[in-house]
């Protein structure tokens, strides 16, 4: 804090010099109340670990004897963290490319985001921030001044960077980003047929059914063969897919039309007289031991959001069925797989394959049923939880696994130490590449979650938590409810709410304690908010203000 103050003080002091100049006594006045001010601001201000001052500058501290590396980062929308097809999770489901990447790479197998929202998640990966630092808080808060990116850094340190995809970042725009050399992007969430995009500000408009991920590939590949060959570079690919509503590529519309879908036990658990859909009956996912459940214990807002657009009785207000919905989504991950299998096909005939990285990940994970919900937001496993696969045949042994808390925030710091370049002050996420090395290092022993409340979707409240390896603590903030408490390692569908349980209430008071302890350290303690525009949008109050 104080080198911010300093900093200030430089930038107001040659102003004042450059506005005064031929007043000496009234630039001294100024410059005595200044100072007053400043010492002022010291000494009654709590010094906040991670403030981030927009008016300081880059600066690019390298680290000696460190040969930059070539990245590439892949990053998907709305992709769980179990969905592949090496985990087994959905039997027959093909995921030959993204097996490669586990079996030849490392699986970081407890990934998770801060924020399971599209928006702060993407800022948490290039800034290194959780969402309250970063203030992109939702997927309508503007991108603020003076945010920091690590592809800022990478260019500083003699990169070429470049950017493929969905932005949906700060706002809806797809006009080029700061840190990026070359860009092509779309507005918003985009199209998955005919997509115009924005190429390097030119717009290009596409047509005959051209297939969004196929169409940023074949960007992302065009690039990297017209590159300085003598520079490292940096490869940002960012899928629209899978992003609801799911629409396949025309090759692989209908593949999985006849799977079997194993509806998973939570499901039913919030089930009413008018859940007609859905019946006991229906197959479910097998459990190892009989469930223990608590019922009185799950949280009001998860029973009512179960008709809501994002549950399952009333899902998108009821324009598509569950298994349809299941059924595509599947679907859509061959276009991604696919086109993964397209960009190491390149990278093993350029001679690439040896050195460069490629990490693929998603910006949160999505609900398929569970506790009766779709979708994200929430801070269950399905939500929060998301695939992080890594590879680089020089540096990571096949079959990795990786067991220890990864977080998005922690993408930032990781790639510039690939690059040679010292985590800034400012991110708090922390490098994993000597966990890929499988290298014994000192590592968090807990993640943090946050989610902010949304006008849009108000069936959804704003949730902050922390999980361990073994535990999680939500606290359910702004409801008249209860909050939960959850021992993963005993219940990892998370339907046993211990919460009410004395002997856990020494866990919970320590969790929570943690969790108020991360935002004071973090200046997380201000709920943003935001102005609110139009009317409601919700299927039972839509058209108020």
């Amino acid at each position: 804090m104080k080198k911010y103050f300093a900093l200030q003080l430089t930038t107001d002091f040659r102003m004042t010099h450059r506005v005064n100049i031929r007043n000496s006594s009234a630039y001294t006045a100024t410059l005595i109340i200044l100072l007053g001010s400043i010492l002022l601001g010291i000494s009654g201000c709590e010094e906040k670990k991670y403030a981030t001052p927009q008016a300081e500058e880059i600066a690019v501290k390298k680290v000696n004897g460190v040969k930059p590396r070539n990245v590439i980062f892949i990053l998907s929308d709305d992709h769980r963290h179990d969905f592949m097809g090496f985990t087994g999770k959905v039997p027959g489901l093909q995921t030959p490319n993204l097996d490669r990447l586990a079996h030849e790479g490392a699986h970081c197998v407890n990934a998770f985001v801060s924020t399971a929202l599209c928006s702060p998640s993407r800022a948490s990966i290039l800034t290194g921030q959780y969402a309250h630092t970063h203030t992109i808080v939702d997927n309508q808060a503007p991108m603020p001044e003076g945010l920091k990116m690590f592809p800022q850094y990478l260019q500083l340190a003699g990169y070429q960077t470049s950017f493929f995809g969905k932005w949906h970042m700060g706002d809806q725009d797809d006009k080029p980003q700061k840190g990026f050399d070359h860009w092509v992007s779309f507005k918003g969430q985009g199209v998955y047929y005919n997509p115009v995009l924005n190429v390097n500000g030119k717009q290009v408009t596409y047509s005959d059914s051209s297939y969004i991920t196929d169409v940023l590939t074949d960007h992302a590949l065009e690039w990297l063969k017209n590159r300085e060959q003598q520079k490292p570079f940096f490869l940002y690919l960012s899928n629209k897919a899978v992003h609801a509503e799911f629409m396949p590529a025309k090759r692989h519309q209908g593949k999985y039309k006849d799977q079997k879908i194993d509806y998973p036990p939570s499901m039913f658990l919030t089930a009413t007289d008018t859940s007609k859909t859905y019946a006991l009956g229906k197959k479910q996912l097998p459990t190892e031991k009989p469930l223990q459940v608590n019922l009185r214990d799950i949280p009001e807002w998860v029973r009512r959001q179960r008709y809501s657009w994002h549950g399952v009785d009333h899902m998108y207000n009821g324009q598509i069925e569950f298994d349809d919905f299941y059924r595509q989504y599947l679907e859509v991950l061959l276009g991604i797989d696919e086109n993964i299998g397209r960009m190491l096909a390149y990278l093993k005939e350029t001679g690439l394959d040896k050195s460069t990285m490629v990490i693929y990940m998603g910006d949160n994970g999505f609900s398929f049923g569970e506790h009766g919900l779709i979708d994200k937001r929430h801070m269950y496993e399905e939500s929060m939880r998301v695939p992080l696969l890594v590879w680089c045949p020089e540096m990571i042994e096949p079959e990795t696994k990786i067991t220890q808390l990864v977080q998005n925030i922690d993408i930032a710091p990781t790639i510039l130490e690939l690059a040679g370049v010292e985590k800034p002050e400012q991110m708090q996420g922390m490098s994993f590449t000597n966990l890929l090395q499988q290298k014994q290092v000192a590592w968090r022993d807990k993640v943090f979650y946050e989610y902010y409340w949304e006008d849009a979707f108000p069936q959804t409240p704003t949730i902050f938590g922390v999980r361990t390896d073994r535990y999680k603590y939500i606290f359910n903030h702004g409801v008249w409810g209860i909050n939960e408490l959850y021992d993963l390692q005993n219940d990892p569908l998370e339907v046993n709410n211990l919460i009410r349980n004395h002997d856990y209430d020494s866990i919970a008071s320590g969790l929570r304690n943690d969790m108020w302890t991360w935002l004071e350290e973090t200046n997380g303690e201000q709920i943003p908010l935001k102005r609110i525009k139009g009317r409601k949008n919700d299927h039972l109050y839509q058209g108020t203000y």
